[in-house]
């Protein structure tokens, strides 16, 4: 059953929250990037950007150094506090499209590796290392693990008496997206999640499998290394971030191609009717609306796929992924890729919105042909998880996507 745990969270005060919490490093634009370090001095953007003025570039040791000494600045100058008490935090994000609701949480590293928290992606060494030097070095998390469970009455009646009342946090970030945060330190509602959780069977795994695997790490080094190791200590946790799976999202990623691996147009697709029903629908927009439809866009024309099912055998839950099924039958037999996460001749895009940046991406020539996929339902990422199975690189493209700084979770009290 699963373990959470309340923690005393690092955070910006309420007048500055706003302006401390930003998005992930990778989602801004060179422009947007100056711009938010030259006139925003809160933002936490500061801090994991070391050398920023200098554009030099520094070891990982170096910089992860600098990081720590950046946080502890903005610490000294009262900029984060640290919360007195345990306590879970309730985030609400509000998109034009979608409002997600959860619980930020410290969970158990014991769940993770017992299989309570379960995995549907495989992790790379060299990352989880990466990550886990960066954790000892700054002695801090900022980004939770996005965790999904089954729908829960029992969690969901308490989010929602705090949801009636007045947020800690609420302020609108200039992507035109609203956060709030409420802070459950009440000790019987600090027992009553912790209870309602502890009779959830398993939890899954939605977004962060490197920073999960990179905590099992540092719980290793830091336990091999301690004299009075408990299993209490903060390092035996992780910081996650819990939602209901009705409330997830899931969109796909689409596959972009350089070339038909010395096909003409006219062998490819005649390679592609052996496994498909292939319709060439021109100019029309196409995006899949059912499992094993695949939309493809080739030299000005969009065509729908539809898997023979005939054709090819379902054997278990990993079989039954669009993002398999492309691989066996096109990706890797036709056009001669390998290894998806690698081979420099296919790119990803995610499908939060419609096909036209499939067109776009051939029709400027630097693509030969596109493919966009269906979405990956909650269930089948489930089912991978259940049968200790991994989806290919690039299945899932999950929301919500958290703001870095609102909460921090420090692994040495």
């Amino acid at each position: 059953m699963a373990i959470v745990k309340p923690f005393k969270a690092v955070r910006a005060t309420r007048d500055k929250v706003g302006l401390v919490s930003s998005r992930s490093y990778e989602d801004y634009t060179p422009a947007e990037l100056g711009a938010q370090l030259d006139f925003n001095p809160y933002s936490f953007l500061h801090i994991i950007n070391q050398g920023y003025k200098h554009q030099r570039e520094v070891s990982d040791t170096i910089r992860f150094g600098n990081v720590h000494k950046k946080y502890k600045e903005f610490k000294e100058q009262e900029i984060f506090i640290k919360d007195k008490k345990p306590a879970f935090y309730i985030y609400k994000k509000i998109t034009p499209q979608h409002t997600f609701c959860g619980i930020i949480a410290a969970t158990s590293i014991e769940d993770y590796l017992n299989n309570t928290i379960k995995k549907h992606e495989g992790t790379l060494h060299k990352r989880e290392e990466l990550f886990e030097n960066y954790l000892k070095a700054t002695g801090f998390n900022t980004e939770p693990v996005l965790l999904t469970y089954p729908d829960n009455d029992e969690i969901q009646s308490i989010i929602q008496k705090y949801e009636s009342r007045r947020a800690e946090y609420e302020f609108t970030s200039n992507d035109k997206k609203s956060h709030l945060l409420w802070v459950v330190d009440e000790l019987n509602d600090i027992e009553e999640i912790e209870i309602a959780f502890g009779k959830v069977e398993s939890i899954y795994i939605a977004d962060g499998h490197h920073r999960s695997a990179s905590s099992h790490l540092l719980l290793q080094d830091f336990s091999k290394n301690s004299e009075n190791h408990t299993g209490d200590e903060p390092y035996n946790f992780f910081m996650s971030f819990l939602i209901p799976e009705s409330n997830l999202k899931i969109s796909e990623f689409n596959r972009l191609i350089t070339d038909l691996n010395g096909l003409s147009t006219d062998e490819f697709l005649e390679k592609l009717s052996e496994w498909f029903i292939i319709e060439n629908l021109g100019q029309q927009l196409f995006k899949p609306d059912e499992m094993h439809t695949f939309s493809m866009y080739l030299e000005n024309d969009f065509y729908k796929l539809s898997l023979k099912k005939e054709h090819y055998k379902f054997t278990d839950p990993l079989s039954e992924l669009d993002p398999q099924i492309l691989f066996d039958t096109v990706l890797n037999p036709i056009l001669g890729i390998e290894d998806l996460r690698y081979d420099t001749r296919i790119s990803y895009f995610n499908g939060k919105n419609d096909g036209v940046h499939l067109k776009n991406g051939v029709d400027t020539g630097e693509y030969k042909v596109a493919f966009g996929l269906f979405p990956v339902s909650v269930k089948q990422l489930k089912q991978i998880a259940d049968a200790n199975l991994q989806m290919p690189p690039k299945s899932t493209y999950i929301e919500p996507k958290l703001r870095s700084g609102i909460t921090i979770y420090e692994f040495t009290e």
